[in-house]
């Protein structure tokens, strides 16, 4: 697979948090981020994404999330812009501004709540694509916008829209990874920790990180030990990492737990928006023995 289309988004991009503080946005805190995953040496970035709590953004705060990543960032790493919307309109004006901004390609989710048969998110997807030459990533994740966008229907799109580049594939299912790969040249990006490894060996090119936010060295280390071939040193990676993806991640819905994790180790505040609320003590005590067991904390 490695003529596939999107190669410039392989490896690890991590879907970071947005900081927060007594409400606002946190840019002292947003800037640190960016510069420790710099230092870290993560491939690439997603701001603005369901992790970056994009939903309670307003336009103005998107669009400045974004712009500041990318200015802070400064070219020495990827940004794929988290620009997706279930309005189409809202989605190609927010995918225009990260393009003036800088960034080097666009996460676009299914427009969630809506459910649009396959023909709307054909039609949804090439209005971005018609309307802005950025590189887009279509984002597949059924759990959290109520409908799956078909493998005939991602072929559909790459076959007629060449900045349509990559899957970040979040349905969990290999066939459909399996079928993407069999079907398309579009690269296949893990849309799950847990499933990084699996997902590779039927194709996949790397992941959209959100342990990333902690580990992003040892989730790279997976990668690209499965990218080199050494396999045996993939599957090792994946057995420690494994624990950790699947504990944290399932005490409550992303970035609950990741945020409540850096808050632990130091990084932030933890803060979240409404209707995101943080853990309980019962809840936090899971984080916490999780990142002990792994090693992060004592």
């Amino acid at each position: 697979m490695a003529g596939t289309r999107g190669e410039q988004f392989s490896g690890v991009t991590v879907a970071i948090v947005t900081p927060f503080k007594t409400g606002e946005i946190d840019w002292d805190d947003l800037g640190r981020l960016v510069d420790w995953h710099i230092e870290q040496g993560t491939d690439g970035l997603v701001p603005c994404g369901t992790t970056g709590e994009s939903p309670t953004l307003d336009h103005d705060e998107h669009e400045r999330v974004v712009a500041f990543v990318c200015e802070r960032a400064r070219g020495r790493l990827k940004i794929m812009a988290g620009t997706g919307s279930n309005c189409t309109r809202e989605a190609i004006r927010m995918t225009k501004a990260a393009r003036k901004a800088g960034a080097h390609g666009t996460l676009q989710v299914g427009p969630y709540y809506n459910k649009p048969t396959q023909e709307g998110y054909f039609r949804h997807f090439a209005a971005v694509a018609e309307s802005c030459d950025l590189p887009q990533v279509i984002y597949n994740i059924p759990g959290r916008t109520g409908s799956e966008i078909a493998a005939e229907t991602l072929a559909r799109l790459a076959e007629s829209y060449p900045t349509i580049v990559a899957v970040k594939e979040a349905t969990g299912k290999l066939d459909m990874a399996s079928q993407i790969a069999a079907t398309t040249d579009l690269t296949i990006l893990s849309g799950d920790d847990s499933l990084t490894l699996p997902f590779m060996s039927v194709g996949a090119r790397g992941v959209v990180s959100v342990v990333g936010n902690i580990v992003p060295r040892d989730m790279m280390a997976l990668v690209k030990a499965f990218l080199a071939d050494k396999v045996s040193e993939a599957q090792t990676w994946h057995r420690k990492l494994f624990p950790l993806c699947r504990d944290m991640l399932s005490v409550a819905t992303n970035p609950i737990p990741v945020k409540a994790a850096m808050k632990l180790l130091g990084r932030g505040t933890g803060e979240l928006r409404l209707p995101m609320c943080p853990l309980d003590a019962a809840g936090e005590a899971r984080v916490r023995q999780t990142l002990v067991g792994y090693g992060l904390l004592r």
